[in-house]
C-alpha cells in the first residue's frame, strides 16, 4: 500500500462498483467525489496505471468501433487494500477556498471588492445547492448505494446552506463598515 493516496483509494472505490475507462472514472469523480475531493483531471488519468502497477487493478483493451480504450477493473488485492484503508482513521479535513483567502485579506482591498467576493460566495453556494438538489431528485446510477450517497450529499447540502447564511450575514455586517481597514460603523 506504499505510495497510495486518498485519490488512489477513491478510484479503487469506484472500480469496486464496476469496471471503468479512465474517461468514465473522471466523469464519475466530477459527478460525485469532486464535491468533497476535487482533483485535477490529469491526476485522474494517471492514477489507474499506478493501481495496475501496484496489482490493485487490471487493464484490458477494448475497441469501440475503431477507437481503442482501456478498461480498468479492481483485483481481489485491490478490494483488500480498499477494505483495509476504510478501516483506518481518516486524516483531518482540509478545505481549499480561495474566496475565504480573499475575505481574510480584505483589509488590503476595498469594500466593493469584499462585497463582490461575499456576493459571489453566496451565489456560488446557491448554485451548488441547486445542483445537489437536482442530483438528489434524479436517478441514481447505483440505486443499491443510494443510502451512502445521501449521507455524503446531506453534509454537502448543509455546508452550502451554511455558506449562504454566513455570506448573507457577512454582507450585512460589511454594509455597516466605513472601510475594510476601519470597521467603524457608518453613521446612520
Amino acid at each position: 500500500m506504499r505510495g497510495m493516496t486518498t485519490t488512489s483509494y477513491a478510484l479503487l472505490g469506484l472500480l469496486a462498483l464496476q469496471p471503468w475507462t479512465t474517461y468514465e472514472l473522471a466523469q464519475q469523480v466530477r459527478r460525485s467525489l469532486s464535491w468533497f475531493w476535487p482533483r485535477t483531471e490529469r491526476k485522474l488519468y494517471d492514477e489507474p496505471k499506478r493501481l495496475v502497477a501496484a496489482g490493485y487493478a487490471t487493464a484490458r483493451e477494448e475497441f469501440t468501433g475503431r477507437r481503442k480504450r482501456t478498461v480498468y477493473e479492481i483485483t481481489p488485492a485491490g478490494r483488500a487494500a480498499l477494505r483495509a484503508w476504510l478501516a483506518e482513521p481518516s486524516a483531518p479535513p482540509s478545505r481549499e477556498d480561495e474566496a475565504m483567502v480573499r475575505v481574510f485579506f480584505a483589509d488590503g482591498g476595498d469594500l466593493d471588492a469584499l462585497r463582490a467576493t461575499l456576493a459571489a460566495m453566496e451565489e456560488g453556494a446557491r448554485g451548488r445547492l441547486a445542483q445537489l438538489t437536482a442530483m438528489e431528485q434524479g436517478a441514481y446510477p447505483f440505486p443499491q448505494r443510494r443510502h451512502i450517497s445521501e449521507l455524503a450529499m446531506r453534509l454537502q447540502q448543509d455546508q452550502e446552506r451554511t455558506t449562504i447564511t454566513w455570506a448573507a450575514w457577512a454582507r450585512a455586517e460589511v454594509d455597516g463598515w466605513h472601510a475594510t481597514d476601519d470597521p467603524r460603523r457608518v453613521p446612520q
